[in-house]
This record gives structure tokens, sequence and C-alpha cells, in this order.
């Protein structure tokens, strides 16, 4: 893609989005996810009525009467998007390729957090670290993220979320807004979410196709996986292979949930012909 068109692509992106973050999604992101967090501000004399657990005992011994510590809410949280850019990312039945929706789905929480002030960072993953982007403030940042789930080529096309989220880990230090973009087609990542949702508040986004739940029988038919390339002929009139078609779409989907669930944190799940806009404002409001 040239650059013109590039540029293009990502002034249609952030024209919609930012009209949705601005109009809907910043305040039901405030709401959702604001004050969290409490840092210390001050100390101060204890008065009648305050919460003996508040009490320093350090300052309360040097000055021999008792002081208490202040705690005030985080105003400034950071947002960590952990997108998926493996080979399944680029299917799509209809007008638009997962991989589309999920960028929409991005720009548009991102512009939601720079409404409330708040660092967006990017950690584009398949069974590797294909790009890490510092959380950070402002629009032209969030331009800068956009422009890579729009042009970026990742270096392989397998899947590998368990290493996305240990990486996760070790970069950040203090407790983030973790949105999982992906279409869940892997498994055994159960541990490594169970540390990481005890750290962060993480939200799963399943992007699907309905073209990936079952196979319409159309006789012999040439499949090419699209993370490892591999072509098989398979016969699609077969009532044995579709059930083990539709066994394998279910076991993932059950998976998914279940572990994100067990694990406490949250799930959205979306097919590409849904409304983003009503799931995202229907999560957040449940929160």
């Amino acid at each position: 893609m040239e650059t013109k068109d590039i540029l293009k692509k990502v002034k249609k992106i952030e024209i919609k989005t930012r009209r949705l973050s601005d109009h809907i999604f910043s305040g039901e992101y405030h709401t959702s996810f604001k004050g969290r967090g409490m840092t210390f501000a001050e100390v101060r004399q204890y008065q009648f009525g305050d919460d003996i657990r508040s009490i320093d005992w350090n300052v309360t011994a040097r000055y021999n009467e008792p002081y208490i510590k202040v705690f005030e809410e985080e105003r400034e949280l950071t947002m960590m998007l952990l997108v998926d850019v493996s080979g399944s990312q680029q299917f799509g039945s209809t007008d638009q390729f997962k991989n589309e929706i999920v960028t929409e789905i991005a720009a548009t929480l991102a512009f939601s957090a720079t409404q409330n002030n708040d660092k967006i960072g990017l950690l584009l993953f398949s069974d590797q670290i294909e790009l890490y982007i510092p959380p950070k403030k402002g629009k032209s940042h969030v331009l800068r993220i956009i422009r890579e789930l729009v042009d970026f080529k990742p270096k392989s096309k397998k899947t590998n979320l368990s290493q996305a989220l240990e990486y996760l880990s070790k970069v950040l230090k203090k407790k983030a807004i973790v949105f999982v973009l992906s279409d869940f087609i892997t498994a055994d990542y159960e541990q490594t979410l169970k540390i990481s949702a005890k750290k962060h508040d993480i939200t799963g986004v399943r992007v699907y196709d309905q073209r990936e739940k079952s196979i319409p029988k159309l006789g012999l038919v040439a499949f090419i996986d699209a993370e490892t390339d591999e072509k098989t002929w398979v016969n699609t009139n077969d009532d044995r292979i579709r059930l083990e078609f539709e066994k394998s779409y279910l076991d993932n989907e059950t998976y998914f949930q279940k572990t994100f669930y067990k694990c406490g944190a949250g799930v959205i799940q979306l097919h590409v012909e849904e409304s983003y806009v009503k799931k995202l404002l229907g999560y957040f409001k449940s929160r």
C-alpha cells in the first residue's frame, strides 16, 4: 500500500472512530474505568471520624500525635491494546476482514482513552512479539497506532497469546486497562492470563466471521490454513468432517469464554456483521 493510500485510510478511520469516541464512548469509558486506583497525596493530623486504618504510624511516632495518610483517585490511567496480527485475522466473507474490524475497535478505544488524557500503548503479536509501542498521550500518538494497525506486515502468521501476555507483564509494571483483540483461534493461555489478570484490568475482544462456524456442502474443496499455508483437499459433503470442523470451532469459543471468566477478565464477542458500537456500549454499561 502506497503512503498516500495509507494516510487516506487512516484519515477515514480517524473520522469514523473519533466521532464515536467523542459523542458516545468517552463518558461510558470514563465511568467504567476511571478512579479504580488510589495514589498517596499527603499526610495530615488525625481528625475525629477518620479511619484509624489510615494512620501513618511512622509520622505519628515522630510527632507524638496521630497523623493519617490521605489518598486520592488516580485520574490518569494507561490503556494497552494487544492486537493479534496472525494469518487468521486476514479473513472475511463480508465487506470487511476481521483485522479491519479490529482496527476500528482499537482506534475507537484509543480515542476514548485520549478524551480522558490517558496513555495508550500497542502490542502487535503473532507467535512472537511483532511490535511494541510504549504507552504515550496525544492524538498524534493515536494516529501512529492506527497507521501501524493499517499497514503493519507481520513476520509470522501463527499465534501465541501466552507469549504476548508474558511480555506484557515484563514491560508494564503498573496496573493498566488491557484490551486483547483477536479471533482467539488458539489455546493454552489460561495460566499466563490468570497471572496477568491479577495485575491488570483485562478484556478479551473476540472478533469472528460466521463462515468460520461451519462448512457448507460444496463437494471437494481446497482448504488453505491461514497460519501455516498448508493446503488440504476436503470433501465438504462428508458429514463427519463438517462435524469435526464445527467441534473445533466451538472448542476454541468455549475455551476463550470460560478461561477469561475464570480468570476474572471481561469478555466481548462479536461477528464482523454486528455493530461493535452496541457491543462496546453494552459492555461498558454492564461494568
